[in-house]
């Protein structure tokens, strides 16, 4: 068992105004999923972007918008996203505050589940 601050892990700068914190994943005995934390600046947004993994985001607080292909939708405290394997997409911020959230990934090298589970 591991439990932790998020604070407590380092933060790093994936763009401009975009820090990301690695709260559980490999480094703490977790073989499948990593969950991370993300924190968006004032006026920030993660690139466009999409990969074959799905993953799963529920916002902690702030506000913003969620694009996806060519739609946007506004996300804040309570939003749960559910990003589907190759769709375009990014998070922006588009309020005053820090837009926090956790989203969660399937690890690249994750081993199957043992038979039976």
């Amino acid at each position: 068992m591991k439990v932790h601050d998020f604070q407590d892990v380092e933060a790093i700068e994936d763009a401009p105004g975009v820090i990301r914190r690695v709260v559980v994943g490999p480094e703490h005995g977790a073989p499948r999923f990593a969950m991370r934390v993300f924190e968006l600046a004032p006026g920030s947004s993660t690139p466009f972007h999409s990969h074959w993994w799905e993953h799963e985001v529920f916002v902690l607080s702030g506000q913003g918008v969620f694009k996806c292909n060519a739609t946007e939708t506004p996300v804040r405290h309570g939003t749960a996203v559910f990003v589907a394997p190759d769709e375009e997409h990014c998070f922006s911020n588009t309020g005053n505050d820090t837009l926090r959230f956790i989203c969660v990934i399937p690890l690249p090298d994750a081993a199957p589940p043992p038979p039976g589970q």
